[in-house]
């Protein structure tokens, strides 16, 4: 018996997405049907590269399509990352702007930061990353680029590339040992010099590391474009953890979506008998997050790989040379992260269905 496409999409609209809770049909996520006989092969583009549900829509779709007869079903997998409403109008051809903050310094938010962009990039992703700490830019370290200026095209700067981003930053404006001692209107400039005269060309998505505390940038940025969220670093230690507090409340008083609290340094695991040891506490983010109502995005353990590599400026190692548990804590946080980006973009208005023939 030869499967019909009515029979294929009436099917597919019984597997949701497990983070969206719709299902694929509604969602716009099913490109292409074709049918030979009892054999199916579909197209599914996922709202994200770096989908964490990937294997459990694969899953759910071959389950619901075997029930109806299927003897034989291949995926064709694409992505397409959906963007910010109204933010290409402020920065053309950029879909989402990600926050990534803390309340104090000493957290690892810049570490994290550039986890988050070279793992959204590793993924298949298009990656900007923005070094918004004005007085303290360590990005150009820890990407490779300190020795590095920006070209000008235009009247467009254009942003440096490594490990597969474009990257801009206040370090590659200064000596990088001179203080950069400037008032709030100095700040507010730079950075709006930043979004409106860099040539960012097309990102799915911009990550911006922004300095520590709750001061001038992310004011500044609040105000200018329309964020699709802020991802929150803290430690366990219970009073890194009071900062990040308020720094996630000041997101809230301005209206910036929380995607998220990361923990980062949450534990060190000895390489030579693999015992876990919770140097500054463990847990108390998971535990915040839920008193909070915010997502919890993982746990980034201590790991003389990542510092060594920010300081030697070959963030790619991480994916590449460190432990597999390593690994899979730093992709796990990134995929959650990309998770919530979509969750965000589906709370928009659903988009017309794509009619198959």
């Amino acid at each position: 018996m030869s499967l019909t496409n009515d029979q294929i999409l009436t099917a597919l609209r019984g597997v949701k997405d497990p983070e969206l809770g719709k299902d694929l049909v509604s969602l716009n996520m099913i490109k292409r049907v074709d049918v030979s006989g009892d054999r199916v092969k579909i197209g599914i583009e996922l709202t994200t590269p770096a989908c964490p549900m990937k294997d459990q829509i694969k899953k759910d779709v071959e389950r619901e399509l075997k029930k109806i007869g299927a003897s034989a079903v291949e995926i064709e997998w694409s992505a397409q990352v959906r963007a910010t409403p109204n933010l290409s109008q402020r920065l053309p051809g950029v879909k989402n702007v990600i926050a990534v903050g803390a309340g104090k310094g000493g957290v690892g938010k810049s570490t994290i930061a550039v986890l988050s962009a070279v793992g959204l990039a590793r993924e298949g992703a298009k990656v900007g990353l923005l070094d918004a700490d004005v007085y303290g830019p360590s990005i150009p370290m820890m990407v490779g680029l300190q020795q590095e200026k920006p070209r000008v095209r235009g009247e467009k700067l254009l942003p440096l590339e490594a490990v597969g981003l474009k990257v801009m930053s206040m370090g590659f404006m200064v000596d990088p040992e001179k203080a950069v001692i400037w008032r709030g209107p100095m700040v507010h400039g730079v950075l709006k010099q930043f979004l409106d005269q860099v040539d960012w060309g097309e990102l799915d998505y911009m990550i911006i590391d922004l300095p520590p505390g709750t001061g001038d940038v992310p004011l500044t940025l609040a105000q200018s474009i329309p964020m699709t969220g802020a991802v929150v670093v803290c430690m366990p230690q219970a009073v890194a953890l009071l900062d990040s507090i308020k720094a996630l409340r000041m997101y809230q008083q301005l209206n910036v979506p929380i995607l998220g609290i990361v923990e980062n340094m949450s534990y060190f695991k000895a390489p030579d008998t693999g015992k876990e040891y919770d140097l500054f506490g463990r847990g108390a983010a998971k535990l915040e997050a839920d008193r909070l109502g915010v997502p919890f995005l993982g746990e980034i353990p201590v790991n003389i790989a990542i510092r060594t590599s920010g300081d030697a400026g070959t963030p790619a190692d991480i994916f590449e040379k460190t432990d597999a548990a390593t690994r899979e804590a730093v992709m796990n946080y990134v995929r959650r992260l990309a998770g919530q980006v979509s969750i965000k973009a589906a709370m928009q208005p659903t988009p017309l269905e794509l009619k198959i023939t």
